[in-house]
Formats: C-alpha cells, sequence, structure tokens
C-alpha cells in the first residue's frame, strides 16, 4: 500500500474532547475556539453533540451553538446524534452533517447506550434514511475497535461486521475508534485489514486515544495501510473515563507534527494549532495534553 500524499484531519475536540470536562465551558469560549480551529486550517470540526443534557450537560447548549455558528466556506462542522430526536434538533439548527455512533463490543453498546450492538443499529437506520433524504451526510463511529473495557479483546471480525452495516446503510465514511487505547500497531493493521474486506479503504478513518502513549505509533501504521483520515482532539481534550487519570484523544499537534515529519500534508498550520492548544487549556484551566504543542511553544 502506498502512503497518502495528504490525509484529512477531523478535529473532535469542541465536541469529543469537551464533553467530559467536568466544569461547563461557556459557549462563547466553545465558539471562539471552532472559529481559531478554522483559522488554523480545519477543514472538519466535530462542533457538539444533539443528546440528553441530563446524560452530557456539557452539551446542553448544543443548539445555541450551532444558532450562533460562523460557518467558513469550505469547512464542515458536523454533530453527533444518537437517534432521531437528536437528528430532528440538529436539522432545525441547520446541521449539514452528522454522526451516528457505534461499538464493536456487546458489553460497551449495553453499558454506553443500553442496547446491544443489533439494536443500536436498528435505531440509526431511520435516522441514516431521514438524513439522506433531507440531503445531511452521515459519518458513522465504530467504538472499542481494538478492546473493551468491559469484555477485553475485540475481534477484527466483529469490527468488520459493525462497520460494513454503518457503510451499508448510507454512512460516507466509517471512523474506527481504539476508544480506550489499548491498541498497538501490529493489532491496528490486523483490524483495518479486516475491515477493509468489506468498506473500501477510502471510506475509512482512523480515531485513536493515547491512554498507553501508543496513538501516534497506531496512525502511523494505520497511514502505511492506507488510511487518510484521522480524528483527533486540540492539546489533547478528552480524558479516558475508563481509566482514571489517562490521557484520552491524541492531540492534533501531535498528529500534525507526525504528518509534518512523513512529507504527508494536512493543510493546517501547526503553529496556530499550537497556540489554540494553549489558548484553550488555559481557559479550562490545564496545560496542553500536547508534547509537539509544549515543545513548540517553548521554542518561541
Amino acid at each position: 500500500m502506498v502512503r497518502p500524499r495528504g490525509v484529512r484531519i477531523v478535529e473532535v475536540g469542541p465536541r469529543d474532547g469537551l464533553q467530559n470536562e467536568k466544569q461547563l465551558v461557556p459557549t462563547a469560549i466553545k465558539l471562539e475556539l471552532i472559529s481559531r480551529l478554522a483559522a488554523c486550517g480545519l477543514k472538519t470540526i466535530e462542533a457538539t453533540a444533539f443528546v440528553s443534557p441530563k446524560w452530557v450537560p456539557q452539551m446542553a447548549d448544543s443548539a445555541e451553538l450551532m444558532r450562533a455558528l460562523e460557518r467558513r466556506d469550505g469547512v464542515s462542522y458536523p454533530v453527533l446524534v444518537p437517534n432521531m430526536k437528536g437528528f430532528e434538533a440538529a436539522l432545525a439548527v441547520g446541521a449539514q452533517e452528522i454522526a451516528v455512533f457505534g461499538a464493536a463490543s456487546e458489553a460497551f453498546s449495553q453499558k454506553n447506550i443500553n442496547c446491544s450492538i443489533a439494536e443500536s443499529l436498528d435505531r440509526f437506520r431511520p435516522v441514516v434514511a431521514a438524513a439522506q433524504t433531507a440531503n445531511v451526510k452521515v459519518r458513522g463511529y465504530v467504538s472499542c475497535v481494538l478492546g473493551c473495557p468491559y469484555q477485553g479483546a475485540v475481534a477484527p471480525a466483529t469490527v468488520a461486521e459493525v462497520a460494513a452495516a454503518l457503510y451499508d446503510m448510507g454512512c460516507y465514511e466509517i471512523s474506527l475508534g481504539d476508544t480506550i487505547g489499548v491498541g498497538t500497531p501490529d493489532a491496528t493493521r490486523a483490524m483495518i485489514d479486516a475491515v477493509t474486506q468489506r468498506v473500501p479503504m477510502a471510506r475509512l478513518a482512523g480515531h485513536f486515544h493515547d491512554t498507553y502513549g501508543m496513538a501516534v505509533a497506531n496512525i502511523s501504521a494505520a497511514l502505511e495501510t492506507g488510511v487518510a483520515v484521522f480524528d483527533s482532539s486540540i492539546a489533547g481534550l478528552g480524558g479516558c473515563p475508563y481509566a482514571a487519570g489517562a490521557s484520552g484523544n491524541v492531540a492534533t499537534e501531535d498528529v500534525v507534527w507526525l504528518m509534518r515529519g512523513l512529507g504527508v500534508e494536512t493543510g493546517v498550520d501547526l503553529v496556530a494549532l499550537a497556540q489554540t492548544g494553549e489558548w484553550i487549556s488555559h481557559r479550562i484551566g490545564r496545560e496542553t495534553g500536547s508534547k509537539a504543542g509544549r515543545a513548540l511553544l517553548a521554542k518561541r
């Protein structure tokens, strides 16, 4: 497989990164973060989630945020929706792309969304159909592709089955998520090999968490297989709720640094990105979780 010459980065910081923050982040800060990320050159920025505020209080302002969002030409702002109610709420405020979230682990599916994998897929089908009717793009997430906090190992064949179901129902892209960050490069390659038997490589994305410090290594391995889309979070926002004190999402700055070293285009201004990571980290009272970001800013 030939390494892609360029990759698309899907920035998930405003949604996946902030959703587990205990202190509520003001809507104005979220909007400024999204604006700064777009100014860095990122073309896909996951803005928010239309979920129950009872379960995810941080996303209670999703409708307000989308109404106030200043959209840039050429930038997409997908939002997460769990069901038809969430889709209808997103559509009402002008969402043009949504994401649905499944799992490759039965145990995780039951614990996380209180239904089986099959039931979750049945729940998504009418959402995807309605989105297609409304000319709204749909991206699919598969979590726990390299391991589950409840059942342990996850078979690559199961990942492929769930990914194929999402692709067949109309998701234009499938993001494969190492939710607890236990993956290693060999396991990553084996999982992607299984999935590409069912879903075209061009329709896959990688979503790696850095719990065990393997995210960049796994991204490099996925890149070598031909994956050309990667999810990441500014400043590494978003801890891992299944491993106390552990880091979660891989930092966008670290991914861009990797790609720059490999000669792979991202279209992202790395210095501006590091500055944005420092800015949002200070706003929520922490240090940036990006090693590349800290090093770059220290040099300056």
